[in-house]
């Protein structure tokens, strides 16, 4: 019944208890109403038939003739009960059957296990004191109710049988049970007209429970119920509210505290810079004249040199993280040549001997080409920093969306780091915590493809080696596909501007 709704359930049970209620209330009154109508008649005929036969019969002869037997059968039918009679005595040595309608009342009307009841005699003694008694029982003829009794007048009388129509009596059994059951519809009804009133009464309060825990958890934590009662539903919504108001205090909390740690990196990174500036021109000096220096002192310049360089890239990254994270990173969009991006891309890092690219010329797409060549970069060289070349880049349209797929050659990625490749500071070995790499690049990718509202996979070729998917939307901005917000082109040089300080 999971598909049948609360209220529909509720109504059904209202109705089902109801039906069952008024089946059994009217199916007891029916019965009770029965008897008392059916045992008062008989009642009401057997006595007065007990009283004729015998004020109609003891003055009769022993042996009466069918003449007299028939006067006091018609004497007998002509009472307010409206019975029929039969009587059957001994006449000139033989039976005599008078019955007051010979073409309804026959002595084969009368059943063999009445006719043995009333013909038997019983032994008299204290606690019997007749030795015939009066017996009835309810038949059926021609598909109609009737009592018959019969009695054997003591001292050698004839025996006397009646037969009473208990149409009337059916006929308002009938009516009652007619009455019964428009009294069970009725009772349905009304079962089926509180069961939604309850309903009504009940789940209407559910009801906005569901509706304010929705918006909960659409976020809007300021939603509230209103709560009036004492009952159990309001202890649910006052206990709702709570609830409600801790999670919002504690997510109050947790924001402003990322707010501030993202705060922290964006002012500890930009603080940063300008150390690291002075830094790297020195750096940049002690590497132009690292052929002059003493062959002790230059492996320590050149690590200085090529850790300097990695500092200023973790700092670039961790500011590029803090714009994703506050949501202030924009787009600048740009009608690019695919195939040009990314031969720009791999040219401009010197990659063109280890990376082979399949890219048809002419291949449009609206895109922000400083932010794909950051996405291509981190990509191209994650697969040859750790799946060797040749690294294989295929760039095709396909349902309205162009796909770049970059592929190496290497041992593929674990299964249990395919989850975690996107991860920040995420290291697939523990034995090598310190690389080359901030552990942000493939990160920075994804937040980058997101804002073009796109996304990259990562997964392991049949062929081997690893398979980093790019998807990026065409035919429509990125800002209708989800992305970030674009800049005018004036904001768009000045943001590139700043980026690149």
């Amino acid at each position: 019944m999971r598909w049948i709704s609360l209220r529909l359930r509720l109504m059904l049970v209202f109705a089902l208890v109801a039906l069952a209620a008024a089946v059994s209330a009217s199916a007891i009154a029916y019965w009770l109403n029965r008897d008392a109508v059916l045992t008062r008649t008989q009642d009401a005929a057997l006595d007065d038939f007990r009283k004729s036969l015998q004020d109609n019969t003891g003055s009769l002869p022993l042996a009466p003739t069918c003449q007299e037997l028939q006067a006091a059968a018609d004497r007998m039918a002509s009472t307010s009960q409206k019975y029929e009679v039969l009587l059957i005595g001994k006449s000139g040595g033989g039976d005599c059957v008078a019955p007051s309608k010979p073409d309804l009342f026959t002595p084969k009307v009368v059943p063999e296990s009445l006719r043995a009841a009333v013909d038997r005699e019983r032994r008299i003694d204290d606690s019997n004191r007749y030795a015939y008694h009066l017996y009835w029982q309810r038949i059926t003829l021609g598909g109609k109710p009737y009592l018959i009794g019969g009695a054997k007048v003591i001292g050698g009388g004839p025996t006397g049988y009646l037969l009473k129509s208990l149409e009337n009596e059916r006929q308002d059994l009938n009516s009652l049970a007619w009455s019964l059951g428009i009294a069970t519809g009725l009772a349905l009804i009304g079962s089926a007209l509180l069961a939604q009133a309850a309903a009504s009464t009940v789940l209407r309060p559910v009801q906005r429970l569901g509706d304010a825990a929705r918006r909960l958890g659409e976020g809007k934590l300021d939603t509230r119920l209103q709560v009036s009662g004492t009952d159990e539903l309001a202890d649910l919504s006052r206990t709702f509210n709570r609830t409600a108001e801790s999670l919002q205090k504690r997510v109050e909390e947790l924001s402003a505290r990322e707010a501030s740690s993202r705060r922290f990196v964006a002012d500890m990174s930009h603080e940063l810079r300008t150390p690291l500036t002075a830094i790297t021109a020195v750096t940049e000096v002690l590497e132009d004249e690292a052929d002059n220096l003493d062959p002790m002192i230059a492996p320590a310049v050149q690590l200085v040199v090529s850790e300097t360089r990695r500092l200023n890239d973790l700092v670039e990254n961790l500011m590029e993280v803090t714009r994703f994270d506050a949501g202030t990173a924009r787009l600048v969009l740009d009608d690019v040549d695919v195939a040009d991006q990314v031969t720009a891309c791999i040219d401009a890092r010197a990659w063109l001997d280890a990376v082979e690219l399949d890219a048809e010329r002419g291949m449009m797409a609206r895109l922000d080409p400083r932010r794909l060549d950051v996405i291509l970069a981190n990509l191209i060289g994650n697969a040859l920093k750790h799946g060797g070349s040749p690294v294989r880049v295929s760039v095709r349209t396909e349902d309205g969306s162009l796909r770049i797929d970059v592929r190496d050659h290497g041992p593929g990625i674990p299964e249990d780091v395919l989850p975690h490749v996107f991860d920040r500071f995420y290291k697939a070995s523990a034995s090598r915590p310190r690389s080359e790499g901030s552990g942000l690049g493939l990160s920075i990718a994804l937040e980058n493809a997101h804002i073009h509202g796109g996304g990259i996979t990562a997964a392991n070729s049949p062929e081997g080696g690893a398979v980093f998917t790019l998807t990026l939307p065409l035919g429509e901005d990125p800002a209708e596909a989800g992305g970030a917000s674009l800049l005018t082109d004036e904001q768009g040089r000045d943001r590139a501007e700043e980026d690149g300080k």
